[in-house]
């Protein structure tokens, strides 16, 4: 489908894995719908469709199938509609948006309102369509429609109300009849008082109440599905309860249809059922509520409004009105509106919340900010340079929302399993009675009852559902808060596999520009002086180098001196007057064509080129006065991080355009094993591979637009946050930090996560397994047990909130490496670019 879209609808209903697979099944079978999608942890589905005709069909579908998708209303003040032909174009462009439900235009109140499927569109964009018809357009009013976490919140406190009104009418239900069995005195106090009639016929009442009250939803949802033929957790429940229910009517109102050895009332099941599987209900909707304090905690950094300079004055606008180009104030303390570039000003910022990082970031005239960061204690004034959707902190959002909504390669096997997973259960269920009922001893058919309802309550596959898709939303939802976004949700399972990590050295394990590493001095020459000679002649040439030098005389506070008379020799290095002084810089040759003797310092420019420096001379008035050593230094964090993915078992490789000497410099300083040095930028893909034969599969590093395309070849693509759009788009995960302490961290998150999954699903289908035999009577023969159906509802409760449990220990993982050895960082400088050799 070439010109399909994306579509993510929110689906109400949904309970467990069955439901997820009647609702993938239904929007797979539309035409036009492909790559269905549906997770039970976020209630959405994902889809590529090939137009709004789609999009509409498939809110047809799932309103048949019983989940409906959730939908929304809004109001919008459409401008300069004139004539009927206006509001039939109006009407068109907005009914041509996927995830658009109904249009309804008013000429008269020029207004449209519009009924959308939540989440396949937002209200913002159906502005802009209506606006990019002619007729300019914002929004008026919006239906209460409310958010995840509303919702999540209203869901919570609905299943309590009703687990504790069920629980209240179940408790004398439980107490009359399992109290009699309990204390055989109360029994015969019982028979005394109100007798064994009436005793049932309260209960019988009560129970009603239950299964029409609070137990109602298990009818609603599980008979419709089982009559066509695709039965869910809601049909197990609804069969197991309605026939201890119906059994117990029998007994109690028509005693004379069964035998008197089998005339006993099952009221206390059906009650108790109905309140544990309610309480597991709302236990789940409280822990589901947690799985997402990631995204919450991202969103509740957006802020709603800020301070803008327009016509001459400032003014406070809302954020969604911000321009780019919008000149926006920032006081102490607050927090930064939407990304920019600094005009005036100097604070530090805490970009923790974004990059993973605690050190607060310098930031003066020229440094970039990042919406949702915390200025410090300075002002600043910066220009915004990204609104809106385009925002930092709006991407990292969009990213952390769909790798959370993602399907991983082993949710295959779930959904394999939970196809024919509830039908056999029912199967199961239905041979168990029969068993009992031919081989049973008496009573027979109350036992093949109570077997019976036992195999359906718990084998209800809640757990199997939530298994993977919770894992997903808190491990990737940590992961985000420690500063690593997993932009494909399938990169967690495909990292847990990576045995070899390929770095590019420019920008991910080094800084990426140059830096003065070395100044070993002359007799008779001091630092000061040599430094600001040097830099002086050097602040006329537009070398890497020269910056290099500028920097550090500029960071050492050296006096500035003024060149004259500048020269470069090409190939050699540059001369100048420098206050009256003759000042050569350049390679031994620059120093020998000069007629210069450098004798001893050449043993100390050899041992610099050893260590991976360049080294240059410099000599003042026809003397040598110094060996200066240039390098692009390695990132105080790497060498750390590296020890850390070798204690991870992985061989760490180093890819790079430098020579080989330079190359094995920095992979002796770091501990890489591999180097493949020498590589133009379209080899990378071939080094890659050179890596791959025999190592199995192989995640690549990188920052620069030349690793692109090395990183869409591997199996996992990990771009450094810092580095180019280009290099983002292409990575299957990004590292909001400068450094390597990003990786081992997704490694950490990937090995949790998927450990986490793992036990998920072995609990899931190992704990419905065993548990299967057991309620069909499997222990009866040789122990005479028989598993009790209120037994059985709180052991399928509790699976699912183990799970969820299970799950939400992902919320603790802790970054991999110690952070505090990092020395603050600065911005004041724009992010360094890959050198020439990269």
């Amino acid at each position: 489908m070439p010109d399909s879209r994306s579509i993510a609808l929110a689906v109400d209903g949904m309970s467990c894995a069955s439901c997820v697979g009647r609702v993938e099944r239904g929007l797979a079978a539309i035409d036009g719908v492909e790559d269905v999608n549906v997770n039970l942890a976020t209630e959405t589905a994902h889809f590529d469709a090939d137009g709004p005709a789609q999009v509409v069909e498939a809110v047809r579908t799932l309103e048949a199938l019983g989940y409906p998708a959730r939908t929304s209303t809004v109001t919008m003040n459409v401008a300069e509609m004139s004539c009927a032909s206006c509001v039939g174009r109006v009407d068109r462009a907005l009914a041509a948006v996927p995830g658009v439900i109904s249009v309804n235009v008013n000429l008269a109140a020029e207004t449209a309102t519009v009924t959308y499927a939540e989440g396949a569109v937002t209200p913002e964009a159906l502005a802009k369509a209506a606006s990019g018809a002619g007729y300019p357009a914002e929004i008026a009013e919006r239906a209460a429609s409310e958010d995840r976490d509303a919702r999540k919140e209203e869901e919570s406190g609905t299943l309590a109300r009703n687990t504790a009104v069920a629980a209240a009418l179940a408790l004398p239900v439980f107490l009359l009849e399992m109290g009699g069995h309990v204390v055989p005195a109360f029994h015969h106090w019982i028979d005394a008082t109100m007798g064994r009639e009436t005793s049932w016929f309260l209960q019988f009442v009560l129970t009603t109440l239950v299964l029409a009250g609070p137990g109602r939803l298990f009818y609603r949802k599980g008979l419709p599905a089982l009559i066509k033929g695709a039965p869910d957790m809601n049909s197990l429940v609804a069969v197991g309860t309605g026939a201890a229910y119906l059994y117990s009517v029998v007994a109690t109102f028509l005693p004379a249809l069964l035998p008197e050895d089998v005339r006993a009332v099952y009221f206390e099941a059906a009650a108790v059922i109905v309140v544990l599987i309610l309480l597991g209900r709302w236990l789940e909707a409280r822990a589901k509520g947690r799985t997402g304090a990631a995204i919450r905690k991202l969103m509740g950094l957006q802020v709603r409004t800020a301070r803008v300079r327009r016509g001459g004055e400032t003014v406070e606008v809302a954020v969604d009105d911000l321009r780019s180009g919008d000149v926006l104030l920032v006081r102490p303390g607050e927090r930064i509106a939407v990304d920019g570039e600094v005009m005036e000003g100097s604070s530090h910022v805490d970009e923790s919340m974004i990059t993973g990082e605690p050190v607060p970031v310098e930031k003066a005239e020229g440094a970039g900010v990042t919406g949702g960061t915390v200025n410090g204690a300075g002002s600043l004034t910066f220009r915004a340079t990204r609104v809106g959707a385009d925002t930092t902190l709006a991407q990292i959002i969009r990213m952390v929302e769909e790798a959370q909504g993602a399907k991983l390669p082993i949710q295959g096997l779930v959904d394999r399993i939970t196809l024919w997973f509830v039908p056999a259960v029912m199967s199961v269920a239905v041979l168990t009675v029969l068993v009992w009922l031919i081989f049973g001893p008496s009573p027979t058919l109350t036992l093949a009852l109570v077997a019976g309802v036992s195999v359906l309550i718990i084998a209800c596959p809640c757990a199997m559902g939530l298994a993977t898709p919770t894992s997903i939303m808190v491990g990737t939802g940590r992961a985000a808060e420690m500063g690593v976004l997993f932009r494909k949700g399938d990169a967690l399972q495909e990292l847990s596999g990576v045995s070899v990590v390929a770095l590019d050295k420019t920008g991910t394990v080094t800084e990426g520009r140059p830096e003065l590493t070395d100044l070993v001095l002359a007799d008779g020459f001091d630092r000061q002086s040599v430094l600001s000679r040097v830099a002086a002649v050097e602040e006329r040439s537009e070398h890497p180098i020269a910056e290099a030098i500028l920097r550090a005389a500029r960071a050492e506070d050296a006096p500035r001196m003024t060149a004259r008379d500048f020269e470069t020799v090409t190939g050699h290095g540059v001369s100048a007057r420098v206050e009256g002084a003759e000042v050569l810089v350049g390679a031994e040759r620059m120093m020998t064509r000069a007629g210069l003797d450098i004798g001893t310092m050449s043993e100390r420019g050899a041992e610099l080129a050893r260590r991976g420096r360049t080294a240059l001379y410099a000599a003042v008035d026809g003397r040598l006065a110094a060996v200066i050593g240039v390098a692009d230094p390695v990132k105080p964090a790497s060498r750390a991080a590296i020890e850390a993915l070798h204690a991870q078992g992985l061989r760490i490789a180093m890819i790079t355009g430098d020579r080989q000497e330079t190359a094995e410099a920095i992979a002796s300083e770091t501990g890489i094993d591999n180097v493949i040095a020498g590589v133009l930028p379209d080899g990378k893909v071939a080094a890659l591979e050179e890596l791959r034969s025999g190592s199995g599969r192989i995640a690549f590093v990188g920052d620069g637009i030349n690793d692109a395309p090395a990183l869409a070849h591997a199996d996992v693509g990990i771009a450094i946050g810092t580095g180019t759009d280009v290099a983002i788009e292409a990575a299957d995960i990004v590292l909001m930090s400068g450094d390597l302490r990003g990786v081992v961290n997704a490694f950490e998150v990937s090995r949790r996560t998927m450990r986490n999954i793992r036990e998920n699903l072995f609990w899931a289908f190992a704990y419905n397994t065993a548990l299967i035999p057991v309620a069909a009577g499997a222990l009866y023969p040789a122990f005479g047990m028989l598993l009790s159906p209120v037994l059985a509802a709180g052991a399928m409760a509790l699976s699912s909130v183990f799970v969820l449990t299970n799950a939400l220990r992902l919320r603790r993982i802790a970054p991999a490496m110690d952070e505090g050895d990092t020395p603050r960082r600065t911005a004041r400088e724009p992010a360094p670019h890959p050198a020439p050799a990269e």
